[in-house]
């Protein structure tokens, strides 16, 4: 028999964290909710002693918040998968998350099906953003006025990528499809997908969503201007 995903909910609302625990164990079998944790600090000792394997995090909470919660977990226990689990769709509170090891950012108004989905991904591996806040979040990359040189402070598999690859990664982190690429840059869509797939390689990733955690770990978009 397949073992459970052992998970941690952590959240200062109460009701809504033992509604949610019912509803994974009763209709979930393969979902074992480990504990509740009402803030930080609770979240930080039920990640030591309970052992999850994924956690599903609050933002905003007394004390020691979500974020700051999922930077004590990640830099001590780093193989925790973090889940951050909100109301807010708040870019500061996502990039900030993502940046400290959080490898999913969803809406507390999800389907129930569909947070089920998320754990059971990111328990096998996956990142994941909504796509609500996955949107806002690519609105602010826009295409690069890509320099001659390259810029040291650029992170190396950046500097590895042609003009071209470059001004592919930006549109797709502003959230165009391979369609909307090749008419953007007047190119066969084949062409597209061909530099996606060579970016992809030399990013060492294999989908859109792992390509935008790489460009909003490594805060080249600062410096850019607004795309027309």
């Amino acid at each position: 028999m397949k073992e459970s995903i052992r998970v941690l909910l952590v959240d200062d609302q109460v009701l809504f964290a033992e509604s949610l625990k019912g509803v994974l164990e009763v209709r979930h079998p393969d979902i074992e909710v480990v504990g509740i944790a009402h803030d930080g600090n609770e979240a930080l000792e039920m990640a030591r002693s309970k052992d999850p394997e994924v956690i599903l995090m609050d933002v905003r909470m007394p004390g020691m918040d979500g974020v700051k919660a999922t930077k004590r977990i990640h830099d001590e226990l780093p193989w925790k998968r973090i889940i951050m689990l909100t109301t807010f769709d708040d870019d500061e509170y996502v990039q900030e998350a993502l940046s400290f090891g959080a490898v999913g950012y969803v809406l507390k108004n999800i389907p129930v099906q569909d947070l089920v989905d998320s754990i059971r991904l990111v328990h096998e591996g996956a990142f994941l953003v909504s796509s609500t806040i996955a949107s806002k979040i690519a609105r602010k990359f826009t295409v690069p006025t890509v320099p001659e040189n390259h810029d040291p402070s650029f992170p190396q598999w950046f500097q590895e990528l042609t003009r071209r690859e470059k001004e592919i990664l930006f549109l797709m982190a502003n959230g165009l499809d391979n369609k909307e690429i090749a008419d953007r840059l007047f190119m066969a869509e084949q062409t597209t997908r061909n530099h996606v797939t060579a970016i992809y390689a030399k990013l060492g990733v294999h989908d859109r969503s792992h390509a935008m955690k790489l460009i909003i770990d490594s805060n080249i978009d600062k410096s850019r201007p607004t795309a027309k």
